[in-house]
């Protein structure tokens, strides 16, 4: 495990932040949503650089980071790994004391966490993970929030995680153990969770189950995501005969709470994990949830830069 220069606060996964530093971001984010639905400017990084590094491909994460710092009143700046040195052999250490030197934040999009970890134990200035093979946490965050949004605390209540346990439901299960709420993980056989590489403390607030029924059933969120990640497109026919049977279908939705809602992180593929019906349905709140990304990144960049502000 690399270790991470004392001083810089990062967002490398989702425990990196306690329960009171995400009650504080959800509540900053509402306000900040606010005054951006008001049209009323809000500029506290004003003259402040962010570098997005990307080696996996993005839409949401680029928009929302972009658009985000724009109009925190800074700058935004766009890195492929296959357009700079860093895509050419430079040491990801040299590049975190370079652009760190340049720059008051930086967001990386990558493959393994350790070129993440790597990167922010060389950097002056905070690192956001953008996403990892291990960890979204960024839009688990978004998600949180847009439940809070919609329903109220997310304490005590249950998420059905259906489908392939990926970096998402890694992070669903870590933001879990944080804000105190459960998890029902059901995946095919040989998809199950690897509690170590999901990095938890323990196993208390998540449950598995063969049957994604039974991990529906009561659930105030059920959420899914692709059922081939980015990386495992060599998989892509095995993946589908494996997992046809937890596509999330009306029929599911129907033995989960009344009042449940349907994330997915996007981009979604209808007709696979999860039905037409379902994602276009009274039910489904993915295009708050993606605007939701946004706001939440707005948050976290402020409190990084500047740490906790007023209104």
């Amino acid at each position: 495990m690399t270790r991470v220069k004392p001083g810089v606060k990062h967002f490398l996964q989702f425990k990196d932040f306690t329960r009171e530093e995400f009650e504080y971001l959800f509540e900053r984010t509402r306000w900040i949503k606010a005054q951006f639905k008001s049209y009323k400017r809000h500029w506290p990084l004003s003259d402040r650089t962010l570098v997005m590094i990307f080696e996996k491909a993005s839409t949401r994460t680029r928009l929302s980071f972009e658009a985000g710092m724009q109009q925190l009143g800074g700058a935004a700046i766009y890195l492929n790994t296959r357009d700079s040195q860093l895509g050419r052999g430079e040491p990801v250490e040299d590049a975190a004391h370079v652009i760190s030197r340049m720059s008051d934040l930086i967001m990386i999009r990558t493959f393994e966490q350790e070129i993440v970890e790597r990167l922010a134990a060389h950097s002056r200035v905070p690192v956001i993970n953008g996403l990892t093979n291990e960890y979204h946490p960024c839009q688990i965050m978004a998600d949180i929030y847009t439940y809070i949004e919609q329903r109220g605390p997310i304490q005590g209540k249950t998420v059905a995680w259906i489908g392939d346990s990926n970096n998402v439901c890694n992070t669903w299960l870590q933001a879990a153990e944080v804000l105190d709420f459960n998890v029902h993980v059901s995946t095919p056989p040989g998809y199950e969770v690897e509690a170590e590489r999901a990095g938890l403390y323990g196993t208390g607030h998540f449950k598995q189950f063969a049957d994604p029924m039974a991990a529906a059933k009561d659930a105030d969120i059920v959420t899914t995501d692709v059922w081939t990640s980015m990386g495992f497109e060599a998989e892509k026919a095995e993946r589908l005969r494996d997992f046809a049977d937890w596509q999330v279908d009306s029929e599911m939705m129907q033995v989960a709470h009344p009042h449940a809602l349907f994330l997915h992180c996007l981009p979604a593929h209808r007709g696979e994990e999860v039905s037409a019906e379902v994602f276009d349905g009274a039910q489904s709140v993915v295009w708050d949830e993606a605007e939701n990304r946004l706001h939440v990144q707005k948050a976290l960049m402020e409190y990084l830069v500047l740490g906790r502000v007023n209104p």
